[in-house]
């Protein structure tokens, strides 16, 4: 990781107002996001930042949900637009890897419609037998 670069692990850390913009109103995956469902994710979560060393400024974030042993799932994986091309997404991919790495998950899972190429770098890959996952999407209620 670049040497400006810092990374965390500690939520006590995260910029929660810079967070929730990002997903709320930046993301495709997020949008409208209320800010009391991101404190609840937040609360049940692990959470990483990747921070600026000179300023403290947070510049992206990651999110992973997971039982510490068996699975986990990898979401809300945000740079902010400033910092983009600087190798902060993979920086960030690369830690929180890291993080999990000593808990010997069998399965990490994660969504993605831009960002293939990023996670294949880990080890990611389509699924193997699409046929045999299954999800319950809940719609969106209309405002």
């Amino acid at each position: 990781m670049h040497d400006d670069l810092e990374f965390s692990a500690d939520p006590a850390r995260l910029d929660l107002d810079r967070v929730h913009t990002w997903l709320a109103e930046e993301s495709y995956w997020a949008l409208g996001r209320s800010r009391a469902a991101l404190e609840a994710a937040v609360a049940g979560s692990r959470n990483y930042g990747i921070y600026d060393r000179a300023s403290g400024t947070q510049l992206a974030y990651a999110r992973v949900i997971t039982d510490g042993v068996t699975f986990a799932w990898l979401c809300d994986v945000f740079v902010d637009a400033d910092a983009r091309g600087r190798g902060i997404g993979v920086a960030i991919v690369e830690q929180v890897m890291a993080t999990l790495e000593p808990l010997g998950l069998r399965r990490i899972g994660l969504t993605t419609a831009d960002a293939h190429s990023l996670y294949e770098r880990f080890g990611f890959a389509a699924l193997e037998r699409p046929d045999q996952w299954m999800a319950r999407v809940t719609p969106v209620a209309a405002d």
